[in-house]
């Protein structure tokens, strides 16, 4: 945005206004990127499986132990020890290989 606030003022501002203005916009946009590459630096992505953890879910075939759920819009295989009956709300406490380990929600 700084960047083409100081093409902008270049064009419409009178000589010296412009060449200080765009000055200050090239400024601006150089603390927008310091400030935004400290704010997302450490931050890593959480992807894949284990990215559902303490996601909800709905039971598509009983649990009793292992059975079906959908989390997120996708279908997995899932192992409830308590046992969950279909339309039951689960929530996702871990992984073992592509199996989520679910817990019952009251």
């Amino acid at each position: 945005m700084f960047l083409i606030a100081a093409l902008a003022v270049l064009l419409i501002l009178n000589s010296p206004w412009n060449l200080i203005a765009a000055a200050a916009c090239i400024v601006g946009f150089a603390g927008e990127v310091v400030f935004w590459n400290m704010k997302v630096r450490g931050h890593g992505k959480q992807v894949g499986a284990e990215a559902l953890i303490n996601a909800e879910g709905t039971v598509l075939t009983p649990c009793h132990p292992l059975g079906q759920v959908s989390v997120v819009g996708e279908r997995w295989e899932a192992r409830c020890a308590e046992g969950a009956d279909t339309g039951d709300k689960v929530r996702v406490a871990g992984i073992e290989g592509l199996t989520l380990v679910v817990t019952k929600q009251d």
